[in-house]
């Protein structure tokens, strides 16, 4: 997609966009009324002429949209057409320190599973003395108490009940519930998917469950940067055009 030798942008059909970008000649028209790509400039009889540009922006969108998904690339795309150069190029590096960081908490969370894991394994008789109040395990966790009554309304941690006040005693099954649901909630996982890898955890699969959606997490963390990663030379052109 070079520019002819007069040194004007190479004027590009909607056909030709398609073709270049790997959408469809529809998809074009719609991803331009929805702003992901500067709205083409129009010749007297109504045909849309569009430039090289659009095209990178088209392909930088997909990879954005894999990265963090069609809503948020949408926006990105079109504050990086009125930022400068620095500060398009600083909203970019944020993206990839956001999947770093993402990346960075499921593996924490799959440690502290393992960890849980050799506990559980290592763990003789229980002790009435192992039992932990609803303040010293929120302390524990570094939550707060309404946090573990919360998880206990969504049926994610039981503690018993005990003194005439009812006060919640949590044992070293409900500790042990609790730390999982800590690090599958640190790790970004909505109430639901925790939900499902809690109720494993009383199958014959164990915590084979939480490992599962843990790994599949790194996963698909993995594809978004990739996907970013092959938008980075369309971004780069998006980048440097902005502001002019």
């Amino acid at each position: 997609m070079g520019k002819p030798a007069s040194g004007a942008p190479r004027v590009l059909r909607t056909v030709d966009v398609a073709r270049e970008s790997g959408y469809s000649v529809q998809q074009v028209r719609d991803l331009e009324r929805l702003g992901v790509v500067p709205a083409a400039a129009r010749s007297g009889n109504g045909y849309r002429s569009y430039t090289p540009l659009h095209v990178h922006a088209l392909r930088a969108y997909r990879g954005l949209a894999g990265a963090i998904g069609p809503v948020a690339a949408r926006r990105m795309l079109t504050r990086l057409r009125t930022e400068t150069v620095a500060e398009a190029a600083s909203a970019i590096t944020a993206v990839h320190v956001r999947l770093a960081r993402e990346r960075e908490e499921a593996l924490r969370a799959q440690q502290a599973l393992r960890a849980i894991q050799a506990e559980a394994e290592a763990t003789g008789f229980e002790h009435e003395s192992d039992a932990m109040t609803i303040t010293e395990l929120a302390e524990a966790l570094r939550v707060r108490p309404s946090t573990l009554r919360f998880w206990e309304q969504e049926g994610l941690v039981t503690p018993e009940r005990v003194t005439s006040l009812r006060a919640r005693r949590y044992g070293l099954s409900a500790i042990g519930a609790a730390r999982i649901v800590t690090a599958l909630r640190g790790a970004g996982y909505g109430i639901p998917a925790v939900r499902e890898a809690m109720d494993s955890l009383g199958r014959l699969d164990g915590p084979g469950e939480a490992q599962r959606i843990l790994q599949q997490r790194l996963e698909q963390i993995a594809a978004r940067t990739v996907a970013l990663l092959r938008a980075g030379a369309d971004l780069a052109v998006v980048v440097e055009s902005a502001g002019d």
